[in-house]
């Protein structure tokens, strides 16, 4: 059974003040998610990524289609019970404390008063707030807001995690942190769905991703077969600071950093490369073909839908 089946969702928007037109904030939407996965959901601003997760929510309401969450129907009332979200940019009252916040939230979520401290305490420890439980939200930063955000959202150990941008506003530890968390949540069985823009994130972390862009599916599928084509070319580092005029006239790009070398050639360079660093007695460390990063197939996937638009205009 999928975690999450999108069947068909649309929402058309009326724009305008005097003569109001249509607007498609997303087209007929397909997707299906395994549980136990952790799935991106990929686009740049304006895509219709966070229209998505409101329809998947019943924050909107749908032009047309539907979706099952669970192999239930995403509007029944007792699925709400298993589904923790965090949207983009969470708003919690300024004088209530991380604690208050979370007792509060642990009562609409229907947790048990008896086990309600302890989850809190449990949701405190796995989001780094506990040593600022007691100080009140006004204070704090807007990574650590996020973090609170985050904790509501676990807080009541939901199957399904819906995260609309949940590294945003977090420094470089805060973003591994939160990473970390979503691993542990797909250890525990739970599905997490979640949005974001920083690609190096949703390399990392995703078992699959989807792209959206203008309400359009663009792409689906598992990071290691996205980025699985070899472009031609290979990485070759060696040790040392220096780079042979040899190596200079294959016209390999070359970086010196600390006490290696790295440069990327052609795949037809490589023999001659490795001739030229034996000539000059230096010490190859590694061979790489360097493969297509999830940044550039986003990217191409992008460019190509601009060039598609353009032409059907």
């Amino acid at each position: 059974m999928a975690a999450i089946e999108i069947l068909g969702l649309e929402k058309t928007y009326m724009v305008g003040f005097w003569r109001k037109r249509p607007k498609r904030a997303l087209h007929p939407l397909h997707l299906t998610v395994e549980q136990g996965e952790i799935f991106g959901f990929l686009g740049p601003n304006g895509a219709g990524k966070t229209t998505t997760l409101k329809l998947l929510m019943g924050l909107v309401f749908p032009t047309s289609g539907s979706a099952r969450i669970l192999g239930r129907d995403w509007t029944d009332p007792d699925i709400k019970a298993q589904i923790g979200f965090l949207p983009e940019q969470p708003y919690f009252y300024d004088y209530l404390t991380a604690h208050e916040l979370l007792d509060y939230y642990g009562q609409l979520s229907g947790v048990p008063a008896k086990q309600r401290k302890q989850r809190i305490e449990e949701v405190l420890q796995r989001v780094g707030l506990t040593d600022v439980k007691g100080v009140q939200l006004r204070k704090f930063s807007k990574g650590m807001l996020q973090r609170a955000g985050i904790a509501q959202a676990i807080l009541h150990d939901p199957k399904v995690v819906f995260f609309d941008e949940p590294m945003s506003g977090l420094d470089p530890m805060g973003r591994r942190e939160v990473r970390d968390l979503m691993e542990q949540l797909k250890q525990e069985g739970k599905t997490v769905f979640f949005s974001t823009h920083i690609l190096s994130d949703a390399e990392a972390l995703c078992d699959r991703v989807a792209i959206i862009y203008k309400g359009e599916l663009k792409g689906v599928g598992a990071v290691e077969d996205l980025t699985s084509t070899v472009q031609g070319r290979v990485d070759v580092v060696w040790q040392g600071t220096q780079v042979p005029a040899s190596m200079k006239a294959l016209g390999a790009e070359c970086h010196v950093s600390g006490d290696t070398v790295r440069a990327v050639i052609s795949e037809a360079q490589q023999d001659a490369v490795i001739d030229a660093l034996r000539r000059e007695r230096l010490r190859l460390i590694s061979i790489t073909p360097v493969r297509t990063s999830l940044e550039e197939y986003f990217v191409e996937k992008l460019r190509r839908a601009e060039t598609s638009a353009g032409g059907a205009a």
